[in-house]
């Protein structure tokens, strides 16, 4: 980049800058001590951010199980670099695609960027690349020269968007005009706001001749051409040159590459929502992808056959992949979490609360006389109580709430942000519903049971050191319920009366 452009671009007022929230998750994702919940914090901060995250944790991009009720469940479920990397895309970009003057330049810019992140991931996809978020990030920013450019030199700028057919056209003017190219200008851009390096790498490159020997780079590097179909005048046209450029690159054919054209369309309508914008694929584009997937399907159908059967052998192993991870956190009898997953949880919603000084509360329950069913009835009656038990204790807690086995007839309720009364009436509440609600069918009729438990709370009357005496607390509280007799639920504080 000429130094004379350098020298007007680092005294320009104009210039966009990130927003605060931004400026704070670029710090963590320079920081290799970052965890989770450090990032949902900060992210907590921004409501506006927070929703994005919870819809996209909800979107068909990231397909869940279960539905997502909050941040800390959507974090979780997208992992520290996916949250981070998103994160990134929505808070860097807000300044970028603000309204200014000539809109319909800048917003065609700011759609192919958009279309860009979507091809870059999917392409990576289509290589077998596991960075689908930091793949869609370096997209979506490769272009952010020539947003800057639009917005900090206007007069002197948007005249070369306006002139330039397509983006061949406009790497031409900028080299006559400007003496650099807009990619140039991004990566310099990047590097003022101290975005990480793989960033400021791909968008350096990202006009420059793709290499196979850097896949990461060469996705990027042609997502441009890919999103230029949905741009272009003559679609047609746009697609044989982005064909071309990507079987020479990454080597996938054309089948291959119509599919990634086929995902791009069917995921316009949800990235359009995330980003607040409108992205429609034009008739005739859509045209090229059926017509092309119809050749397809009468060329090979006994190819596409065994593809299918592939594809669907990948997802069942995928979907049993899901399950297994899902029951390694789970309890296998009652479906609640087992006890390692709960000392995670714990742990992180005790630092959670420590940090912020909120209360955290648990409650130690036990069965009462839970050997007497197993003594009475057989053992598969016992599994039947726990798992009918356990799914009650779920339904009379919030979502927010966590339920987990600690072992035999003992369980775990654990109440973020609540206070020891709360927590006391809650589980009061609970077995009040319990004693009177059937947790199985026996000869003599409907087998009722109670429980004792024993409720300490991290704040307020007193502070633990760790969670292992937050617990310990708990259970010698669950003791002393017992010694009073038993189903009945009574608190750590010296004040509360047993019932």
């Amino acid at each position: 980049m000429p130094p004379e452009l350098t020298a007007v671009l680092a005294l320009c007022r104009n210039l966009p800058s990130p927003p605060g929230i931004a400026l704070r998750i670029i710090e963590l994702a320079q920081d290799p001590e970052t965890d989770i919940t450090t990032a949902a914090d900060v992210i907590a901060i921004d409501m506006a951010l927070s929703a994005r995250m919870l819809r996209i944790a909800n979107s068909p991009l990231y397909a869940s199980r279960r539905r997502i009720e909050n941040l800390g469940q959507a974090l979780t479920m997208l992992g520290l670099n996916a949250t981070i990397s998103l994160a990134l895309g929505f808070t860097v970009t807000q300044n970028l695609s603000a309204p200014g003057q000539d809109q319909d330049v800048r917003a065609r810019a700011w759609r192919r960027s958009i279309l860009s992140a979507l091809a870059a991931s999917l392409l990576g996809q289509a290589r077998g690349l596991r960075k689908a978020e930091e793949l869609m990030l370096a997209g979506l920013l490769q272009d952010i020269g020539v947003l800057v450019l639009a917005q900090s030199e206007p007069e002197r700028y948007l005249p070369l968007l306006r002139q330039a057919g397509d983006n061949d056209q406009l790497l031409a003017l900028e080299r006559e005009q400007l003496d650099c190219t807009h990619a140039e200008v991004g990566a310099w851009m990047a590097e003022q706001w101290d975005l990480p390096r793989y960033l400021v790498e791909a968008i350096a490159h990202s006009e420059a001749p793709a290499t196979p020997e850097d896949t990461f780079q060469a996705c990027v590097a042609l997502s441009g051409a890919v999103a230029d179909i949905w741009l272009s005048a003559d679609a047609d046209a746009a697609r044989e040159h982005a064909l071309q450029r990507v079987h020479e690159t990454l080597n996938l054919d054309s089948a291959q590459f119509d599919q990634v054209l086929a995902r791009i369309g069917e995921a316009l309508p949800e990235i359009s929502a995330l980003f607040e914008t409108t992205l429609i694929s034009p008739s005739r584009v859509q045209q090229l992808i059926d017509h092309a997937q119809e050749l397809a399907t009468l060329r090979n159908l006994r190819e596409m056959q065994d593809a299918a059967l592939a594809r669907q052998r990948a997802d069942e192993f995928e979907a049993r992949a899901n399950r297994l991870a899902e029951q390694a956190h789970r309890d296998a009898l009652t479906g609640v979490l087992n006890r390692r997953q709960l000392e995670a949880v714990l742990e992180q919603e005790f630092l959670r609360a420590t940090r912020h000084g909120w209360p955290l509360s648990v409650a130690f329950i036990d069965l009462d006389d839970f050997k007497k069913i197993n003594d009475a009835h057989g053992h598969l009656l016992g599994d039947q109580v726990l798992r009918a038990f356990a799914g009650k204790l779920q339904e009379h807690l919030r979502n927010s709430d966590t339920v987990a086995r600690f072992g035999g007839e003992e369980f775990i309720a654990l109440l973020p942000n609540t206070t020891e009364p709360v927590a006391l009436e809650v589980v009061r509440r609970v077995l009040a519903s319990i004693v009177n609600t059937p947790m199985a069918e026996v000869d003599s009729g409907p087998l009722f049971v109670t429980f004792s438990a024993g409720v300490a709370t991290q704040g307020g009357y007193e502070r633990f050191a760790d969670v292992q005496d937050l617990l310990k607390a708990a259970d010698d509280v669950l003791y002393r319920s017992k010694n009073l007799g038993r189903n009945r639920v009574i608190a750590r504080s010296p004040s509360t009366a047993p019932a």
